[in-house]
């Protein structure tokens, strides 16, 4: 059988001759006794042994795991953990025992998370990502993290395993070993391992964030609506981490979160994207991106939606709260930007400024000159009179105060779409319409005398 597609129940049908590795010397007796007391029994008999004996059972398996390599008892053996810990996590605890101060509790897994078949790979990592932790932060030194006090043996220590861990998590996302359960299973160790500092660091270092971005998708499934909240917890987490917005402010990270809040029903994937966005609003020039691409609109429509989850309402508030100061912080120009891109536009000062036209006319050539083409697209979209005369009159702006106004403005066919406009039923739009046209025909040379 493809060992890829092994499933726990599968595996823990199997019938491992314990007797026989005890003959060879590769478990005790005690051992053997151990596992016939715990083989083949329920799961509320087992819960029983592991309160009693928990720390001696995780002696046992770690010991197989050593020493064994036989592949259908090593996948028993981790489907046997995998199954203790799914049960209860706080079973983690029993690595980090006292008793078990002399075992290297991390190396069997580190080395499986290479060696093994897709089974073992995804079970040593979850197991690994679990009792990692599951340590507590006292137990830092003796147990887990260098020497063991009654030993000389040098152990597996925690940074080696969290180094180990992201090297084999980022190598999955770049190249899977299984084709459907790899990135899920990656993305979903990440997401409890990234609450660790050192491993935000060391999976910035690994080039790792970059991985996470093309997984911000459009969830259609139940497992791809999974991923994406864990995606989505992972760049949260990041979002704690100075090096990791730095590199998120020169991807398409906030654009396709702002797609995914735009876009998701499910409350726990919009409640985590918009605690993240929440989180890079102050960092940089994020809170003038978030304005850019429309986000101020897209909160007041996610307030408006009916919302269980107290924290994101919460968060919800904040973001408002946050994008409206960046708005006020913004320059006149970057508001004006930002009027033009919502197609929001109404009689606001600036509109008849002329220190702001002055100031400002060459930030209308940025990238091809944007801002312009904007304009002249809103006369062919907008049904709002009011958007129709202003964007009639910033034109008309444009032609005087730009020395190539006219030649730009005609080379962008922006003539016969304003001439529609002279025939509009309403009056401020034709007389914004009429003025556009006169600058356009006289020049700048005569246009500073027609009447506003």
């Amino acid at each position: 059988m493809d060992h890829a597609e092994l499933n726990m129940e599968q595996v823990l049908k199997r019938d491992i001759p314990w007797e026989t590795y005890m003959t060879t010397k590769l478990i005790t007796g005690t051992g053997l006794q151990l596992l016939r007391r715990y083989d083949n029994k329920s799961e509320s008999q087992r819960a029983v042994l592991l309160d009693d004996d928990g720390p001696a059972y995780v002696r046992v398996f770690i010991t197989i795991l050593r020493d064994i390599f036989k592949e259908e008892t090593v996948e028993y053996v981790l489907a046997l953990i995998d199954e203790m810990l799914t049960a209860n996590p706080k079973r983690a605890r029993l690595f980090h025992d006292k008793f078990l101060a002399s075992e290297d509790i991390y190396e069997p897994f580190l080395r499986l998370l290479w060696k093994g078949n897709w089974f073992i790979q995804e079970k040593s990592c979850k197991i690994l990502t679990m009792v990692v932790s599951g340590r507590q932060e006292n137990q830092e030194g003796v147990t887990s993290n260098g020497e063991a006090s009654n030993s000389k043996k040098q152990l597996t220590t925690t940074d080696d395993v969290l180094k180990g861990l992201v090297e084999w998590l980022c190598s999955q996302l770049k190249k899977p070993s299984h084709p459907s359960r790899a990135i899920p299973t990656a993305i979903n160790c990440l997401a409890t391992l990234l609450k660790e500092p050192m491993v935000r660091s060391l999976f910035v270092q690994a080039d790792g964030v970059k991985l996470l971005i093309p997984l911000i998708l459009p969830a259609s499934t139940q497992q791809s609506m999974q991923l994406l909240y864990e995606t989505c917890l992972c760049l949260w987490l990041l979002s704690f981490y100075e090096p990791a917005i730095e590199y998120l402010a020169t991807s398409r990270a906030l654009a396709r979160l702002i797609e995914v809040v735009k876009g998701s029903t499910k409350e726990k994937v919009v409640r985590v994207a918009v605690l993240t966005l929440r989180n890079l609003l102050p960092k940089g020039t994020f809170g003038s991106q978030m304005v850019d691409l429309g986000l101020p609109q897209i909160v007041q429509s996610l307030k408006a939606q009916a919302w269980s989850d107290e924290d994101l309402l919460e968060a919800l508030n904040q973001l408002e709260d946050g994008l409206r100061d960046n708005i006020k912080k913004m320059s006149s120009f970057d508001k004006y930007k930002q009027e033009v891109l919502l197609g929001h536009l109404d009689w606001s000062p600036m509109h008849k400024d002329p220190i702001f036209w002055r100031e400002n006319i060459t930030k209308f050539e940025e990238n091809d000159f944007q801002i312009l083409r904007v304009l002249i697209t809103i006369l062919d979209t907008s049904r709002d009179p009011r958007a129709l005369a202003v964007d009639c009159f910033d034109l008309s702006q444009f032609i005087q105060y730009h020395p190539a106004g006219r030649v730009i403005v005609t080379d962008l066919k922006a003539k016969d779409r304003v001439m529609k406009l002279m025939n509009h039923e309403n009056a401020e739009v034709t007389k914004n319409a009429l003025l556009c046209i006169q600058r356009l025909f006289l020049g700048a040379k005569y246009a500073s005398f027609l009447q506003v």
